[in-house]
């Protein structure tokens, strides 16, 4: 095996003798993050093994070592090292007082690239459901969530994904940490070929309640990670969860923009190609707005360059935050006219404005199945996701015991 050290001289010292010994060749010894990155394609490593701290281990060499496919162990000497690297999208990791034979299994496996087989559950073909609106807060996010609680909530399996590269909000709506972000760890394995759905079970985060339980994939902490979420990783990434979960939801950024159109260089990461990648990949996509003047004027500028995106047939419409003391009287009757008549949208969901159920959500982490379970809003999401998103119930027709006449003589 061929590895790549950026290690404290230490370190260093112990490692390369018994690497030596047991037949793996150093093909570089660095002293810093940024040096090991500016060589890792000429050296033709097979693995990189660097030191967790933030001279040795960067979200910029990860990016490098991903586009040579160079695997990357993370040797961590405590918490805050171990911190360290699930912060930028590391989690392969070992101890700093682990013995040659386990470093060696790690790094093993670490070059190993195979496919891992579960023999236990046969591979599923899932759908996937992806949560977009405009700017403006439309309530993309509670919407996801609440979608995934009520699916999971109906007996299958469900995985919540957060794709938003401008503000991922998933992690701290549901209390969840956020220093790992998992979308983005999945499409680092997507794009070294390594995802599997053992790797998505130990990236992801689990939220459990006595409603439903669902699988979390966090999103990125920091806006300035968005190069981590290439189109092509999305949808390798979104590729395995169908065979992993019964639905995948997304929660999607609200920008359509085609950054080309813009750019010189057309070759340069797009910010906007995860959420264009996760519509196009989607079975389904639920156009969410506000219910508001503003909001409508915003939903229904921005449908038109929905539908240039992804077939009208796909699209579901919700209306969120309903309320006659922003639309005037009758405010379904309100937004289900100016629908209709400028933007020829029939049959949309309309979501009414529970702001006490949707703050106790937020206040506490959870759903509002489990915060508000008599919530309003989460009625009409429950009434969505069983009329609209799951198969019909299959029920068998059992012929009528018919009773018998009795006829007076």
């Amino acid at each position: 095996m061929r590895i790549a050290l950026a290690l404290p001289y230490e370190l260093e010292d112990r490692i390369v003798p018994e690497a030596a010994h047991h037949g793996h060749e150093i093909v570089s010894r660095s002293s810093s993050a940024g040096e090991l990155a500016s060589r890792i394609e000429s050296v033709g490593a097979d693995v990189a093994l660097v030191e967790a701290t933030e001279r040795h281990l960067t979200e910029n060499l990860l990016r490098v070592c991903d586009d040579a496919a160079v695997r990357v162990l993370a040797v961590v000497a405590g918490e805050i090292e171990r911190r360290h690297a699930a912060s930028v999208g590391l989690l392969e990791t070992v101890d700093a007082t682990a013995s040659w034979s386990e470093i060696e299994g790690a790094l093993v496996a670490l070059g190993r690239v195979s496919e891992v087989v579960d023999i236990a559950r046969e591979p599923r073909h899932g759908l996937v459901i992806a949560v977009w609106g405009p700017a403006g807060a439309p309530g993309r996010t509670t919407l996801a969530i609440n979608v995934a609680a009520e699916i999971a909530a109906a007996g299958y399996a469900v995985a919540l994904g957060d794709v938003d590269t401008h503000s991922g909000s998933i992690a701290p709506s549901l209390g969840l940490l956020d220093e790992a972000p998992g979308f983005a760890a999945a499409c680092r394995l997507a794009g070294a070929e390594s995802l599997t759905r053992a790797e998505l079970e130990r990236i992801g985060q689990r939220y459990s309640s006595g409603h439903s339980g669902f699988w979390v994939l966090t999103g990125i902490g920091r806006p300035s990670r968005w190069p981590e979420l290439s189109a092509s990783r999305v949808e390798a990434t979104i590729t395995e969860c169908r065979t992993w979960v019964d639905y995948t939801v997304l929660d999607t950024g609200f920008s359509l923009e085609h950054d080309e159109e813009i750019s010189t260089d057309l070759f340069a990461p797009r910010r906007n190609a995860a959420t264009l990648a996760a519509l196009q990949e989607a079975d389904t996509v639920i156009a969410v707005g506000s219910a508001d003047p503003v909001g409508m004027s915003r939903f229904l500028r921005s449908h038109v360059d929905l539908i240039e995106t992804v077939a009208a047939e796909r699209v579901l419409v919700a209306m969120n935050k309903v309320r006659a003391s922003a639309v005037g009287a009758n405010p379904a009757g309100q937004v289900r006219q100016t629908l209709a008549r400028f933007g020829g949208i029939d049959h949309a969901t309309l979501i009414p404005y529970d702001r006490a159920g949707t703050d106790a959500a937020q206040l506490s982490g959870k759903t509002l199945a489990d915060a508000a379970p008599k919530s309003s809003a989460r009625a009409a999401i429950r009434e969505l996701v069983t009329d609209r998103l799951l198969p019909a119930p299959v029920t068998s027709l059992r012929p009528r015991r018919r009773g018998m006449r009795r006829w007076a003589g």
